[in-house]
């Protein structure tokens, strides 16, 4: 027999993973509790129970994806070329979690974010590591690190949902390879790397080379 908790965070992950896939397609106004429940196989009142509203799911998801990401695509300073091509690279495959971000920029009132959010706290760390890049040498000083991030995730995801555009089929690959090309030369002339690609490096400078 499962025990009471095993059954609580199966409940809670089916919430989640629900809750991704409704925030990504409707967006959090457009979203419904309802349909939630649904597809986690559990109730309206059970959903509240894990969290108060439907913008706490919402944060807390975007801030799991968020997190996600971040794994996936660490943040280098010292090579923003790089990343701002791996970002590409990550929104490419997975577009369904950049319009999971992007709800939360369209539609959480400004002003209003808590302290605590997880995406306020990834960016506050994001602009910290940046800072001290710069301390060190590695990036321009005279640019706010706030700005040097921004600039660079505009230019990464600058093609992400643009499903218009891209055509089909056989081109492509070789189309999103050559917009790759052109985002991670366009971020190379604002802030190049300051170390080899496949070097890491943990914001004092150049430690190892990756195994490629």
């Amino acid at each position: 027999m499962a025990s009471r908790s095993s059954v609580t965070d199966a409940t809670s992950d089916r919430i989640i993973s629900a809750a991704t896939a409704e925030f990504a397609r409707h967006g959090i106004a457009g979203a419904r509790v309802e349909r939630i429940a649904k597809a986690a196989r559990t109730s309206k009142e059970r959903v509240y129970a894990y969290f108060r509203s439907k913008e706490a799911l919402y944060r807390f998801v975007a801030g799991r994806e968020l997190a996600a990401m971040a794994e996936a695509v660490p943040l280098d300073p010292a090579d923003l070329p790089g990343y701002a091509g791996r970002m590409h690279d990550h929104a490419v495959r997975h577009p369904e979690r950049h319009r999971l971000m992007m709800w939360g920029q369209l539609e959480l009132p400004a002003g209003e974010t808590p302290s605590d959010d997880p995406v306020q706290e990834s960016l506050r760390r994001k602009i910290e590591q940046v800072r001290k890049a710069q301390e060190a040498g590695h990036l321009d000083p005279a640019w706010e690190p706030e700005d040097i991030l921004v600039f660079v995730s505009q230019l990464a995801l600058s093609w992400a949902g643009q499903n218009d555009l891209v055509p089909l089929g056989e081109e492509r690959d070789a189309f999103l390879a050559a917009r790759r090309a052109a985002i991670v030369a366009a971020v190379q002339r604002l802030f190049p790397a300051t170390h080899e690609p496949g070097v890491a490096t943990d914001g004092d400078g150049p430690r190892t080379r990756q195994p490629g």
